[in-house]
């Protein structure tokens, strides 16, 4: 295919849907409307947003940045991603549920439509059972006011309401219910109506969370965007600020659990302690009295001054050893999930699961809230916990015998030194014992108590894990949805895709000839000699003289495509090549109505025709030449109602006797009937006398136009074709099947039919012509689509 082909099929492409103009129009216009009648009913709703700042744990060490910049370590990044996590968690957005009263929402009913209320709602609603049930109900009620006092109350729509005065009691699936009014006036909600539903807590939760988007501004930032869209910002504002509340909150009272553990740890300690610490002070007093000792010590000091150091390291390892114990035991006396104390016994990895394992517990209490402890999250924590207990047990057994290996190995060394010290007063030695366990214990009470308030301070001190750098406000006055110009768009591109698409889906599916031009693309080199307008109901089936219509026009077209052929074949052969032969398909495709104005418009040009009926089977020339416009002239009174079979079949009838000479609305031309329907059509038509009458009519006439059956129905016309000089095979639009078409190529390629063309008849107005262009006859004028 060149490319002028290739432009050809563009335009011819592009004209098939350029005539569908008006639908395109139409579907546009529609489609619109639509998206007028969607934009003027559909609630606007509005982006609002806010921004907070994760505040970073102090003891998170800032050396991580160098590796960030170099984007080796992203430290910061997991950690904010972690706390996005945490923020949009389930049960967050429960709390938030809760505490704003979410899951009970009333619409107010409207006529097209229904709106939200939110805030100073014009009732008030109780419930008699408790909360959990309440939070776990779907529930759904209609109220209408009736009067000041009272208001109808339905479960449907459609069914009739009960009336109930304020304050009485309403029984429901989940308990009685209490409706008082929330208003100065009751009397001003006469007549409105209000929806109220009651959906589980969790259900509402999780639809809230996926309208709820929380991001960091950008890369390795510690700041985020909180946003939602919704019909009603002030409840978007709310639910935004409630959720960074709770989100706070409990992170502060995540901290105030671990401080209260590590409290009351040390507590614990701090009264063994003291109690020794007593005994110790008690032993010293009891020596000195009974002894009648002064307590200088300047007899031993020497000695001790040696053992000092070894005795200092040996009771901190004991301290050491005893504390790691107490933790042992507390930490194997743990049955439940509780926060564990955080105490530095000199192992950062212990302390490193202690704190794993204080996050853990609190986010299984706050999961608690929401579930019970058969919910596969909070099972998959219990795991967690216990294998994190499992691994402090075994932190501590090590660090237990280690620290013992220790005590043992400084309790050798103070032996050796100690014996020294035996040489001394006995006295002054068991003095000086005393005083030193009385200054060790006593530093190890006074770091206890240190620890315990530095807890007390770092809790008092505990900041909210964000920062609120924007309350939540409402973004841009312009509502978010519906996006005004993109669904004019969009309904525009659709209403343009309707038509298009049926159009495309026709076209594709079509397997019909429509116009000259479907012909052309099948019969290739076989010419095709014109195409016949579709007519009205109204409009004549045959032409008359000095006929101006579009089917005149047409026929005029077609008469001068057939004269070149005639001429081109006669100047070739030296023949009259006068013989043309009308046929189609199957029967309903216009051949005898081809023929017959075919005959009418060679008429015109004073020339003499003869049209003959050779469709034996199926006449239908009688339906034609009947009415006032035409006058059967005078023939012969031989034979007269003998046609063409009564020719072939009785010897003694001549040509002359068959000839019906009329006259159609000023045209004179010559027909021969059928005649009688024969028991042998195909037999009688293999007559000798077929030939002798064409040979005889083709030299009486300048045109003789046979109408014959149809090809692809009887044999009729292939045992005549022979004396054919032309074959004009009538198709029709929109009913013969282009693969029929190939049907006549294929015979002519076999070389059972020669010179054969093709006519369209049956072609609207809009197809008419290469793509509808020369639709109209000449000298018709038509008034313009925006004159009418």
């Amino acid at each position: 295919m060149n490319f002028s082909d290739k432009k050809e099929d563009i335009k011819n492409i592009i004209s098939t849907y350029a005539k569908q103009w008006k639908w395109f129009v139409l579907c546009g216009f529609l489609a619109l409307v639509f998206a007028y009648l969607n934009i003027r009913y559909t609630i606007p709703e509005y982006a609002v947003q806010s921004q907070i700042q994760i505040v970073q744990e102090q003891n998170t060490s800032n050396g991580m940045s160098i590796f960030q910049d170099l984007d080796i370590m992203g430290g910061a990044d997991k950690q904010v991603e972690d706390e996005i996590e945490i923020l949009s968690s389930r049960s967050n957005f429960i709390e938030v549920v809760k505490e704003l009263g979410l899951n009970v929402k009333m619409m107010a009913l409207g006529k097209v439509i229904n709106s939200e209320i939110y805030g100073n709602q014009p009732i008030k609603i109780n419930f008699i059972a408790a909360d959990s049930i309440v939070n776990n109900a779907k529930y759904s009620f209609f109220i209408e006011f009736t009067s000041a006092t009272t208001f109808g109350f339905a479960e449907d729509e459609n069914s009739p309401s009960k009336v109930y005065s304020y304050g009485n009691g309403i029984p429901t699936p989940m308990g009685d219910m209490v409706i008082t009014p929330n208003v100065k006036d009751p009397k001003g909600l006469i007549g409105n109506e209000y929806h109220v539903s009651i959906n589980p807590v969790e259900n509402v939760a999780r639809s809230l969370k996926s309208t709820v988007s929380i991001s960091a501004t950008q890369e390795y930032s510690n700041i985020l965007d909180v946003s939602m869209t919704s019909a009603i910002p002030q409840k978007a504002k709310d639910i935004i600020d409630k959720l960074v509340e709770v989100y706070n909150r409990n992170a502060v009272e995540e901290k105030k659990r671990v401080a209260d553990a590590t409290s009351e740890f040390i507590n614990n300690r701090i009264k063994m302690i003291s109690g020794t610490l007593s005994s110790v002070d008690q032993d010293a007093q009891e020596l000195l009295t009974e002894k009648g000792m002064t307590g200088s010590g300047l007899e031993v000091g020497a000695a001790v001054q040696v053992s000092a150091g070894s005795r200092q390291n040996l009771e901190s390892a004991k301290v050491q050893l005893q504390m790691v114990s107490g933790l042992k035991e507390y930490v194997s006396g743990e049955t439940g999930y509780e926060e564990m104390p955080v105490v530095d016994v000199g192992s950062s990895a212990l302390n490193q699961a202690t704190m794993q394992y204080n996050t853990l517990v609190a986010e299984r209490k706050r999961l608690l809230k929401s579930a019970d402890e058969q919910n596969p999250m909070i099972v998959n924590l219990d795991e967690q916990l216990e294998g994190l207990k499992n691994t402090m047990k075994s932190s501590l057994t090590s660090l237990e015998r280690n620290v013992g290996m220790n005590v043992s190995t400084l309790q050798s060394q103070l032996g050796r030194i100690q014996g020294t010290i035996y040489s001394a007063p006995e006295n002054q030695r068991e003095l000086r014992n005393i005083t030193r366990k009385q200054e060790t214990t006593e530093s190890l009470y006074l770091y206890l108590l240190q620890k315990r308030e530095e807890s007390q301070i770092a809790f008092a001190s505990a900041e909210p894990k964000s920062h609120v750098i924007d309350k939540a406000y409402v973004a841009s006055p312009t509502p978010v949805k519906p996006k005004k110009a993109i669904t004019y768009l969009a309904a525009l591109m659709l209403g343009m895709l309707v038509p298009f698409g049926v159009i495309y889906a026709k076209d594709l599916l079509d397997t019909k000839i429509h116009n000259k031009h479907n012909l052309e693309d099948i019969t290739k080199d076989v010419p095709v000699l014109g195409e016949l307008p579709s007519l009205g109901k109204k409009d004549s089936k045959l032409i008359v003289k000095d006929d101006r219509s579009v089917l005149a026009e047409a026929l005029r077209i077609l008469r001068t495509n057939l004269d070149y052929m005639i001429k081109a074949k006669k100047g070739a052969e030296n023949g009259k090549n006068n013989k043309i032969f009308i046929t189609s398909s199957v029967p309903g495709e216009g051949k005898t109505f081809t023929s017959t104005n075919l005959a009418m418009i060679l008429a015109s040009t004073n020339k003499k025709v003869l049209l003959i009926g050779a469709d034996i089977r199926n006449p239908k020339f009688y339906s034609f030449f009947v009415g006032d416009s035409v006058d059967k002239m005078k023939r012969s009174e031989r034979n007269k109602d003998a046609g063409l079979t009564d020719y072939i079949f009785n010897e003694n009838i001549e040509v002359a006797d068959i000839i019906n000479p009329m006259l159609v609305h000023s045209n004179t031309i010559d027909v021969i009937y059928s005649g009688k329907i024969p028991p042998n059509p195909a037999e009688l038509l293999m007559s000798d006398r077929v030939g002798e009458l064409f040979d005889k009519v083709a030299d009486m006439y300048d045109y003789v136009i046979v109408d014959t059956a149809p090809l692809m129905v009887v044999s009729d016309t292939l045992l005549i074709s022979p004396h054919a000089d032309h074959i004009i095979y009538v198709t029709r639009a929109g009913v013969t099947e282009k693969k029929a078409v190939e049907f006549p190529l294929q015979l002519r390629e076999e070389g059972k039919i020669k010179n054969v063309s093709f006519v369209v008849n049956d072609v609207t107005l809009d197809n008419l012509g290469y793509g509808g262009k020369y639709g109209y006859g000449y000298g018709k004028t038509t008034k313009k689509w925006w004159k009418l």
